[in-house]
């Protein structure tokens, strides 16, 4: 699938809807009276602030002439408060913004995490997880700030718009007028760029995600790299995917910075044309003070022309972010708990398969009226040639996916009718990738079962034979283990997920290609303790070593979209079929 690749762009180009921002609205929501403090007290530090070139007009045209200087210090005395109350209320709306941007975040996050573990691995197999990571942390972080800054800077620059030119038309209309003058061009100018500059940011975004998508990939599989020594072809494809993102970085720069440079000379053109304007017509009618006091207004006027060109573009960008966002909150839960589903009480092991038919893609099936009969306690193995669909039974028991058609029932049970929960919660599953989480091996081993007590770890592990090593380590049982337990061998690593496994006290356990690591003294070792655990619990073993499965109760040939051969190990030797060329061929090698 396309979208599975590290070089191959997100389509973020998508027209303007304010649906998103009405849904992200009830992130908002949750937080609107700290929103509300924090525009009243953006209203109040902006119009404090605005009183200041009036005292200067005040001092200017009526208390120097007057030589009045105890107005000019109570003017000045009037200036520093107004400075420092409108910096005091800045202070106090910033510390709430902070606060309400860094809790949509949190907000956002969690939900998606949340929704994130409950999708299925369809999901995980068509994406790279550097691009889902892009959008939990990337986007979401472009968000919060449109959300909570951008929203109530938007309001407050609509609100400084019209009390500065409230200000100015109490200064003198005329001077104002011209002030406005620039209005219409750089509204064309707003017009003629915003596109390119939203298209030039958007590129930004997926070259960025491309970088992320491939850096991740590329440290997951540093060992591989090594191995085949890749360093410089790899070294290549980041320079290239880095040169990408430096490259999309300027230009976004270089179009954005055409608003800044357009304000700051049609500001500079209009500031200057009241100037002469004002110097023309310098009499009765217009003094000196009223000209410096629209001046400052005039340059304050264009500042929020200028943040609001600069929020538009973050809203534009921000409402493309919030769609692929709730993209990836909507992606479908395929595999979840059916309405009215009812907990599955303790089992005792008793598995059927009744007519079961299942397609990963909706065309081709794997399994064909797969019809199976499991009494409890008994230990079946599944073997047969790679893609036969061995591991494919194993996870519809597990509920992974949903049938296609048929039925799976535990002890007479529908799963497709139990929670969740409740049924994995009774099963032991040793995958084959065994993989181990950053932390303590006592914490790995008990990830499945928080209350078991220390003793029931080691016991655990010891069943398994990981005790020994276990202890040998610097700290035991409370030794740090790194992100995929890169400290262990692959088959210490399998001997701690098997205690993991073991330790949840499973009604069935499923092995899949549970010892494929260890080697053959330990393996024998933990044959041992195996026997002792297996006993009572009903048993699928997915296993290439014919040898380990010898003991099993019934031996399951996998082939042909179904059951080619069925029996003890003696029986489907003296068949000679399948699995006796395919035991055979084994010994021979």
């Amino acid at each position: 699938m396309a979208r599975n690749r590290f070089d191959v762009d997100e389509n973020l180009e998508t027209p303007f809807s304010i649906k998103h921002l009405l849904r992200a609205g009830t992130y908002i929501g949750r937080h609107k009276k700290k929103m509300i403090l924090s525009l009243v007290f953006s209203a109040i530090s902006a119009a404090v602030g605005l009183i200041g070139p009036l005292l200067v007009q005040r001092g200017i045209n009526v208390s120097v002439p007057n030589k009045d200087y105890r107005e000019l210090a109570i003017l000045a005395a009037c200036m520093l408060a107004s400075i420092i109350i409108s910096l005091l209320f800045a202070i106090a709306r910033s510390r709430y913004m902070i606060q309400v941007g860094q809790e949509i975040i949190y907000d956002i996050r969690k939900d998606l995490f949340q929704h994130l573990q409950k999708l299925p691995f369809q999901f995980y197999d068509d994406r790279p997880h550097g691009k889902i990571l892009t959008r939990v942390i990337n986007y979401v972080n472009s968000v919060s700030d449109a959300l909570s800054n951008g929203i109530i800077n938007f309001v407050l620059e609509i609100f400084n718009l019209i009390l500065i030119a409230i200000f100015m038309l109490i200064c003198d209309v005329k001077l104002s007028l011209v002030v406005m003058a620039g209005i219409p061009l750089l509204l064309v100018v707003i017009f003629l760029v915003k596109p390119a500059q939203r298209r030039a940011w958007q590129d930004v975004s997926n070259k960025s995600s491309n970088l992320n998508a491939y850096l991740h990939e590329s440290l997951d599989g540093m060992k591989i790299t090594q191995a085949f020594t890749r360093e410089e072809e790899n070294g290549e494809i980041y320079d290239r995917l880095n040169q990408n993102c430096r490259r999309t970085w300027m230009k976004a720069q270089y179009t954005s910075n055409l608003i800044w440079v357009s304000v700051e000379n049609i500001s500079t053109w209009v500031v200057g044309a009241m100037y002469l304007v004002g110097l023309c017509t310098l009499g009765p009618s217009m003094q000196i003070g009223t000209i410096i006091a629209l001046a400052s207004y005039a340059w304050r006027f264009w500042q929020p022309m200028l943040s609001l060109s600069n929020l538009y573009n973050t809203f534009i960008n921000a409402v493309a972010y919030l769609e692929r966002i709730f993209e990836m909150m909507d992606e479908p839960i395929t595999v979840d708990d059916a309405p009215g589903a009812t907990e599955l009480p303790p089992i005792t092991g008793g598995v059927e398969f009744r007519n079961v038919v299942f397609s990963y893609d909706g065309s081709v099936n794997v399994l064909e009226n797969f019809n199976l009969n499991i009494t409890p306690g008994e230990s079946v193995a599944l073997v047969g040639p790679t893609g036969a669909g061995k591991t494919t039974v194993v996870n519809l028991l597990s509920r992974f996916y949903n049938l296609t058609g048929g039925q799976l029932l535990l002890d007479g049970h529908d799963i497709a009718g139990v929670t969740l929960h409740s049924l994995r919660s009774q099963m032991g599953i040793m995958l084959q990738d065994s993989f181990i989480f950053s932390g303590t091996i006592m914490d790995n081993i008990r990830y499945g079962r928080l209350d078991a007590t220390d003793e029931e770890v080691i016991a655990a592990a010891k069943t398994v034979c990981a005790h020994e090593f276990i202890s040998q380590m610097e700290q035991g049982y409370q030794t740090q283990v790194n992100e995929r337990g890169s400290r262990l061998s692959q088959g210490q690593k399998q001997l701690v997920a098997f205690a993991r496994t073991l330790l949840s006290d499973p009604k069935i356990l499923v092995l899949d290609e549970a010892t494929s690591s260890i080697d053959a003294k330990t393996e024998k070792l933990v044959q041992q303790g195996l026997q002792a655990l297996l006993k009572g619990r009903t048993s699928f073993i997915i296993a290439h070593r014919l040898s380990t499965i010898k003991n099993c109760d019934r031996i399951l040939y996998i082939a042909d979209k179904g059951i080619g051969e069925m029996g003890t190990h003696q029986e489907l030797l003296e068949k000679r079929g399948k699995y006796y060329h395919l035991y055979t061929a084994q010994v021979e090698d």
